[in-house]
């Protein structure tokens, strides 16, 4: 269990997206990430900083390795409500400063009305604007399953954002509810399964939202390790998207409470 947990935490986007971010406190929890081996050698630190778009360049500045990924959730997060111009510049934008990944929600005021090629368009040149600028930045599609009315609607719009050329699919904002469930997880991962069949591309997977206990991120490690295999099982191609859980898997490997983060 214990090698399972830290790669766990390996897969990690550090998150910080509240009102009351500043420069300051992105910089104070970069600082924490690179100080973090010298204080935990045997862990790894978490795939990613995961921060709003007008923080790329704080966290691309501070960062000492590039191991360490500078995520951004663009494309207007997370209600994806403006006009597309605006979220082409918000994702460019923040890939020019220095964004290795960048988290869209989908449109769903244009799926969930209906037009899924819509839906579809936004994504496709969302993606091909930020990897004109990098071509290995890559590009997160978050689906709010939680608006989403059954599992055949998931399937679809996990396809639909594989078909247009996403990365990863990502379960939740975590600002509505419900966010990530077991089940929606399971099509999720279902659909890439059958996306890889046809393609050969893998898509990676991204639970988030109210994930915050080893006990739930085992939960979705075992979905991914039955569903997609052992080959998925690396940051590259498994996310998870937290911002409380990385001290509580601290916690359950020192056997102790663990507040680093």
């Amino acid at each position: 269990m214990k090698e399972i947990y830290k790669n766990i935490l390996g897969m990690i986007d550090l998150t910080s997206l509240t009102v009351t971010d500043t420069p300051t406190s992105i910089k104070a929890m970069v600082e924490k990430v690179n100080n973090f081996n010298n204080i935990f050698p045997d862990y790894p630190m978490p795939a990613s900083i995961c921060v709003y778009p007008n923080f790329a360049g704080v966290v691309a500045a501070a960062r000492k390795s590039k191991e360490i990924h500078v995520t951004v959730v663009g494309g207007c997060f997370p209600a994806s409500q403006s006009p597309l111009k605006v979220k082409l510049l918000e994702c460019t934008e923040a890939v020019t400063e220095g964004a290795d990944e960048v988290d869209i929600v989908l449109a769903l005021n244009s799926f969930l009305d209906g037009r899924p090629k819509e839906a579809s368009r936004e994504i496709y040149e969302i993606n091909k604007a930020i990897k004109a600028i990098n071509a290995d930045v890559h590009l997160k599609v978050i689906l709010e399953t939680g608006a989403l009315k059954d599992a055949q609607m998931i399937e679809e719009a996990s396809l639909l954002a594989m078909e247009a050329g996403a990365d990863f699919i990502k379960t939740s904002t975590g600002k509505i509810s419900p966010s990530a469930t077991p089940e929606a997880a399971e099509v999720m991962c279902q659909a890439i399964a059958k996306y890889y069949k046809k393609t050969g591309r893998k898509v990676g997977f991204k639970p988030a939202g109210g994930i915050a206990t080893p006990e739930e991120a085992l939960i979705y490690y075992n979905i991914v390790h039955d569903t997609l295999g052992s080959k998925w099982l690396t940051p590259k191609l498994f996310r998870f998207g937290a911002s409380r859980m990385a001290n509580n898997i601290l916690s359950a490997l020192e056997g102790k409470e663990v507040k680093y983060f």
